[in-house]
């Protein structure tokens, strides 16, 4: 499957970028099809500070492994949701143990984290002039999450278009993919230097794991998130 079609350079856009796989192909994405892309990063408690050093390391290799498009990239932003984040508990942000709750949604999930960084994103992007919002959310491989489906995005496009009194296009580019196709969207872009600065630099572990190197990256090996990394690693290089 080729996800990925680039075309002029037009408009601005602001990636919400994590620096975990999913964002990283995002911004190499967005980089590939807007003449300027700025990158907006949350601190929300989480518990393991690494995936902010992440986010940092991730857009340094994107200039290196994607010089055509270093030009493009502008200024990264952290905005303090800590005390939105102490709110909204679950496993990523406290010491709760991850297992499924009485609605079926695993613990690492964030009540309307996904709403709160559009929402802050698109005011940032009002006073920024950046005219797309991007962002790595997946139906596909989407753990569960209600703030991940098309249906979320579609209806928040349409409350922040109404809220801000002008179009907010929220483009989510790995929606219907697999974490395989993700994989094989990150060749599509900038070939085997971009997978692998994807998979030195990006972070995706919940248990925050630097420490154990595999062939798709680092991470504990056994925790949700990095199962699925492996998984779609796996698929995508025996296809």
């Amino acid at each position: 499957m080729n996800a990925f079609q680039s075309s002029s350079p037009s408009q601005a856009a602001l990636v919400l970028f994590s620096g975990g796989q999913d964002s990283a192909t995002c911004l190499a994405w967005a980089l590939a099809k807007y003449s300027r892309v700025e990158t907006i990063g949350f601190d929300y408690g989480q518990r393991h500070a690494v995936e902010m050093s992440a986010r940092l390391s991730v857009r340094e290799e994107m200039k290196r492994v994607l010089p055509q498009y270093a030009e493009r990239l502008g200024d990264d932003h952290v905005v303090d949701l800590t005390g939105y984040g102490r709110i909204a508990e679950s496993s990523l942000t406290s010491e709760v143990a991850i297992e499924m709750d009485a609605r079926g949604l695993p613990a690492t999930f964030v009540p309307g984290r996904n709403l709160i960084f559009l929402t802050t994103a698109a005011a940032l992007s009002d006073r920024r002039g950046l005219g797309v919002l991007v962002t790595g959310v997946c139906e596909t491989d989407y753990s569960g999450y209600p703030d991940c489906r098309q249906a979320t995005i579609d209806a928040m496009s349409h409350a922040l278009t109404l809220g801000l009194d002008r179009p907010v296009p929220i483009e989510t580019p790995l929606m219907y993919l697999t974490k395989a196709q993700t994989w094989e969207l990150a060749n599509e872009i900038g070939g085997e230097p971009l997978v692998d600065a994807i998979i030195e630099a990006s972070h995706t572990c919940y248990a925050g794991d630097r420490e154990h190197r595999h062939d798709w990256g680092y991470g504990c090996g056994t925790c949700a998130a990095c199962e699925l990394r492996e998984a779609g690693y796996r698929v995508w290089k025996e296809g």
